[in-house]
């Protein structure tokens, strides 16, 4: 599920939203208000149900073999999606939809790449929301790994600290951090 030439996709479960109106997101720390889409590249990121917490990592030109086989694993191609056993069902019973937004209205956001497409004006969808359908399928199709973890946590703590590009949505609805036994 990516979008067409000329459009962004905005990811959501409610099947009847029919003008997007810009607001201030409530996960965010920009204080403007938002119409928030996604390219093609960022779509993935949004195939999970909204609330489940996930960490990703995917390879970019500075990453170094150490860290790919480390964090993403030999032979497990270029990227990995985390999310925690607690989240499965929700993931594998999740309805989603699609809505195909006019890109011409969107600009980039995010530091130090964007992550996202914003638009400051109300955006009418360019036809009925769509079934995203099979999640675990877009995955496997897109060749994306889906890792199950009791615990986001310790990967996290990984990636970000890795040469990996990385991303990680609702992570305040993740397991809290577990203590370490100090030696």
């Amino acid at each position: 599920m990516r979008p067409d030439p000329g459009q962004v996709l905005h990811f959501s479960e409610d099947p009847t939203i029919t003008r997007f109106v810009p607001h201030v997101a409530a996960t965010v720390q920009q204080p403007e208000s938002y119409v928030w889409a996604v390219d093609a590249g960022r779509c993935p990121d949004y195939w999970f149900p909204r609330q489940c917490p996930r960490a990703m990592a995917w390879t970019v030109p500075e990453t170094t073999d150490a860290d790919r086989e480390r964090i993403i694993g030999p032979g497990c191609g270029r990227r990995v999606h985390v999310i925690e056993y607690g989240w499965l069902e929700a993931f594998l019973n999740v309805r989603l939809y699609a809505y195909r937004l006019p890109a011409e209205k969107f600009v980039p956001i995010g530091e130090p790449a964007p992550n996202a497409v914003v638009a400051t004006e109300p955006v009418e969808p360019l036809g009925p929301p769509e079934p995203v359908g099979d999640l675990l399928g877009l995955h496997e199709r897109a060749g994306i790994q889906l890792r199950l973890l009791d615990n986001l946590w310790e990967f996290w703590d990984a990636v970000t600290g890795s040469s990996l590009g990385w991303s990680g949505i609702r992570l305040r609805n993740a397991r809290p951090r577990r203590e370490t036994t100090r030696r």
